[in-house]
């Protein structure tokens, strides 16, 4: 299992104290910040996986905080008020929040929700395409725009026809598309003159984008059928 973390975003010390046991009972990392613009850094910095917000906070509030974050970051959000009226609560989640906790709060329930918005997250970014160009799919980023494929944030050196081989499988993402189908969709040859080929480069692929081609995280054979990105 991947390590989680979690930043906490509050100036009351005490809170964070008494959260940061909770979340590590449940094997979490906890990071915590006492203000909006301590909260952008350390996101600027680190991974993290949730972010819990308390909205009453000086200079830059949790709501200022929250719209920050949503310029370039999906990152789910709980947001922490005192106040409890309806129109506060549709004012965090109207503007990018993914949960609102009211204050006083049960630590257990607020650790329920924060499970809930990870496995909803983690759900979503299985298949999450961040725009028409971009497709995202765990660690591995290809963007057709650009032709640029990260994995894990480090660039991977593409020839135009790895690519599209790359980026057809993408966009089929689960089903496993036939020696033929890729034949036809790359190459726009018939199967039986570019079968080797679709061998060396689904090879020459893996020894760039797994980390053990041997043992395939992304590109998987189906024995008799052909391939698919998973």
């Amino acid at each position: 299992m991947s390590e989680v973390t979690i930043l906490m975003v509050d100036d009351e010390i005490a809170i964070i104290k008494l959260m940061e046991i909770y979340v590590k009972n449940e094997g979490y990392t906890l990071l915590y910040a006492h203000s909006g613009h301590q909260a952008l850094e350390i996101i600027r910095i680190h991974k993290v996986d949730l972010i819990i917000l308390d909205i009453m906070m000086p200079q830059l509030d949790g709501i200022q905080t929250c719209m920050k974050i949503r310029e370039e970051n999906n990152t789910p959000i709980i947001m922490l008020s005192a106040k409890s009226q309806e129109i506060d609560k549709i004012t965090g989640l109207s503007i990018g929040a993914d949960d609102y906790v009211t204050k006083p709060f049960s630590p257990l329930e607020l650790i329920a929700r924060v499970k809930s918005q990870l496995r909803r997250y983690k759900h979503l970014n299985k298949r999450m395409v961040q725009d028409e160009n971009e497709i995202r799919i765990n660690e591995l980023i290809i963007n057709a725009a650009s032709h640029r494929v990260t994995v894990v944030k480090d660039e991977i050196k593409l020839t135009p026809r790895e690519f599209a081989l790359l980026h057809t499988l993408a966009v089929n993402r689960g089903l496993v598309l036939s020696m033929d189908k890729i034949c036809t969709a790359v190459w726009n040859e018939p199967f039986m003159q570019s079968k080797n080929t679709v061998t060396v480069h689904i090879r020459k692929l893996r020894e760039k984008i797994e980390k053990d081609p041997q043992h395939p995280e992304y590109i998987r054979t189906v024995w008799g059928i052909g391939y698919k990105l998973e």
